[in-house]
């Protein structure tokens, strides 16, 4: 018994008439009827009575008749299953996010691919710093990482997802809280909260910045995330450099954020990519998420701060193809 013999039964089983099946199936009529007496002897069963004017199924028929739908059926689901995994179209992605500052984009994708791609399973993975992102993104133990870095290796591909702005995350009591904005040579003698990734981004701002304003940063204590060290300011432990989007995924009555007015190099959060990977459903997700998150153009750098201007490789066209 095998898949042609079943498609001739069923075709014959349902026409009830073996010219009529042979001209469905665009065959002749004798294989027709060889598949169907091999089909009966492999079973051991007449499938059909037969005469010169009709065709009817035995019970033997009609109990073969119900399983050969189910086993088509099947077959049919499970090749549709393999052209949406080939296609892209259904599979899994695994991406890893900076916590704090990324909850609305990450919920905001997570919606989207549900509703454009509900054959692409998503797993994401909350990672407290960029560079640590980065290193499983390289390791291949994730496809897309979301993160800010200012050099990205020449294997990975990656896109602008957003521009972001320092503010300065301060207690509420705090004599700066009611500030409209701040600029840097007046933190000069603040006491300053600060990420343990000493390869960060906001690291590297804040030593520019301060050093542009002819001080050195009194960091009084590290914080092992965005959410601790926020903690920390709010117990009025010190003030904390930050970015915008941290302000607009955090609710805190006992914090005030504070715009810098210093202009330094741009802080981007992008999304990357390994360029060599395979994954069939990795173009549909980039894709989906450069138009959920309204994929902004391309800039170059700038600074004014007297520093080097930092440059990330891009390579990311407005349709992501492997």
């Amino acid at each position: 018994m095998d898949f042609n013999q079943l498609s001739i039964f069923m075709a014959v089983a349902e026409e009830l008439h073996f010219g009529r099946a042979a001209e469905r199936l665009h065959m002749a009529q004798p294989p027709v009827s060889r598949a169907v007496a091999q089909l009966e002897k492999s079973l051991g069963a007449k499938l059909f009575e037969r005469s010169t004017r009709r065709v009817e199924l035995t019970a033997a028929g009609v109990s073969l008749l119900a399983s050969t739908r189910k086993i088509l059926e099947a077959i049919e689901e499970a090749r549709s299953h393999v052209k949406s995994a080939v296609d892209g179209a259904s599979g899994h992605i695994d991406i890893v996010f900076a916590g704090a500052s990324t909850h609305r984009l990450v919920g905001k994708l997570s919606r989207g691919l549900r509703q454009s791609y509900p054959g692409i399973s998503t797993t994401f993975h909350s990672q407290g710093f960029a560079q640590d992102a980065l290193n499983r993104l390289l390791k291949r133990e994730v496809d897309i990482g979301l993160g800010r870095w200012d050099f990205l290796p020449p294997d990975v591909e990656s896109c602008l997802v957003c521009t972001e702005s320092l503010v300065l995350a301060v207690p509420r009591g705090h004599p700066l809280a009611e500030a409209t904005a701040i600029n840097f040579k007046a933190l000069a003698t603040e006491q300053f909260v600060e990420l343990t990734d000493t390869k960060s981004v906001l690291h590297d701002r804040l030593i520019r910045l301060a050093h542009a304003a002819n001080f050195e940063p009194n960091i009084v204590q590290r914080a092992p995330d965005t959410w601790t060290a926020l903690a920390l300011v709010a117990a009025e432990i010190g003030v904390l450099l930050t970015l915008d989007s941290v302000q607009e995924n955090v609710q805190d009555e006992h914090l005030r954020f504070v715009p810098i007015t210093d202009v330094t190099t741009p802080i981007e959060l992008r999304m990357a990519w390994l360029s060599g990977n395979k994954n069939p459903a990795l173009p549909r997700v980039v894709n989906e998420a450069k138009s959920i998150w309204d994929h902004p153009t391309e800039v170059e750098p700038r600074t004014a701060d007297g520093g080097n201007t930092y440059s990330v490789p891009v390579n990311s066209p407005e349709t992501f193809t492997p």
